[in-house]
């Protein structure tokens, strides 16, 4: 049973720095996609989410436009946790963050890529 537990949400200021983690345990794999989405606070994860955030096992970064050049991805030399650093946050990147982890390592930008799903975990920025 592949299980994926996120860190590090809490509130911070418009402008502020925030550290999410990922930690996956179970998979079977020694190399596969992890990712990050969010989805707006109250409503429910959708199927087909972009992903937000990625890095390949093979380390390829991939950021969605509305956080590229503020976010960073990276992962562990293990694999297992990801990371992603959150830098100059506004009040429209205040979300639930959640990852996926797929069972495949390539097309990690693909959100149909991902087959679990972590639980979330919440972030608010203020203005």
């Amino acid at each position: 049973q592949v299980h994926l537990v996120e860190s590090g949400g809490g509130s911070v200021e418009t402008g502020g720095s925030r550290t999410l983690s990922c930690t996956v345990s179970g998979h079977t794999s020694s190399q596969y996609c992890v990712g990050w989405f969010r989805h707006p606070i109250g409503q429910e994860r959708e199927k087909s989410a972009r992903v937000l955030a990625t890095i390949s096992p093979f380390g390829a970064p991939y950021y969605d436009d509305s956080v590229k050049g503020r976010f960073a991805v990276s992962r562990d030399n293990a694999g297992n946790t990801l990371y992603l650093q959150m830098n100059n946050l506004e009040p429209d990147d205040s979300a639930i963050y959640y990852c996926g982890a797929a069972t495949r390592a390539y097309g990690c930008q693909l959100s149909d890529a991902y087959t679990y799903w972590g639980q979330g975990t919440q972030v608010i920025v203020s203005s």
